[in-house]
């Protein structure tokens, strides 16, 4: 059982934003009113924008309430192109290595996380290290390769500066119940979870994962889908395959329709 903050945060996905929290709007035309009583700023204060499909404002909550019947369809409509718009959009380049900056392929197992310094990087330079100098030295900082125990106390002092893979890396230990650590899918779900929102790709395919297949949680189809969607959307290959697996065996496929969206997955793999 996940602790009460975790499982908010990875219950969030669930929302269908149907009304959702309002979000200021930092800069509004004068005109611009309340879509259900037509007050403007100056009558009702400043507007707040629809958190899902951004495209009318309201002056309170109330208001929002009110109008959610009419604007519900077109609401839902919109909030459905901005997120494919998002799911779609090129994601950053790829990670490369520190040294020799070859792109690293996720989840090709050619690359290693050094604890010692942070950084990634591919096992040809690592192997090259070993050839020219015959020491077991990071390539990078040219550190020892550390005992377990210090490889633990490294990342957790990664973390605490926010580096992202080192989250990852740390919920894979617990995962595994790797280095001494205990098996705990909990903690590895929050820590899987944090590194995501700082970034790691990695991190949000093992949550979607999780969902898909039960491991430590319900399984959950929509959720998996939503964090491989999140993987997608950072730069994930292997989310971007299962996506596409996903949508075919939903049926959208290549028909009269040549946008459908598991042409678009497939696609998006190519520019990756």
């Amino acid at each position: 059982m996940m602790n009460t903050s975790c499982e908010q945060k990875l219950e969030h996905c669930d929302d269908n934003n149907l009304i959702g929290d309002s979000t200021n709007v930092d800069a509004v035309d004068s005109l611009s009113m309340c879509a259900n009583c037509g007050k403007g700023e100056g009558e009702s204060g400043k507007l707040k924008s629809c958190n899902a499909c951004k495209e009318v404002q309201y002056c309170n909550r109330d208001c929002q309430l009110a109008h959610w019947p009419m604007h519900k369809k077109a609401c839902k409509k919109r909030a459905a192109e901005l997120h494919e718009e998002k799911l779609f959009k090129q994601p950053l380049p790829p990670e490369e290595c520190a040294l020799c900056f070859l792109i690293l392929e996720d989840g090709s197992n050619t690359e290693t996380f050094k604890s010692c310094c942070g950084k990634l990087i591919c096992n040809g330079c690592i192997y090259a290290m070993k050839i020219s100098e015959g020491k077991d030295l990071c390539p990078f900082c040219r550190k020892r390769r550390p005992k377990a125990r210090e490889v633990i106390e490294q990342v957790k002092k990664l973390m605490d500066n926010g580096n992202a893979y080192a989250f990852n890396v740390l919920a894979n230990f617990y995962e595994d119940g790797y280095l001494g650590l205990p098996q705990n899918y909990q903690k590895a779900l929050e820590l899987y979870l944090r590194g995501g929102e700082l970034g790691c790709a990695g991190s949000y395919y093992n949550i979607a994962k999780f969902y898909r297949l039960g491991i430590g949680v319900r399984m959950d189809v929509k959720k998996a889908q939503h964090y491989a969607e999140l993987a997608a959307m950072n730069g994930d290959k292997q989310a971007r395959h299962n996506l596409g697996c996903i949508e075919l065996s939903a049926g959208n496929i290549l028909s009269e329709d040549t946008n459908t969206l598991s042409l678009q997955h497939v696609l998006g793999l190519t520019n990756l």
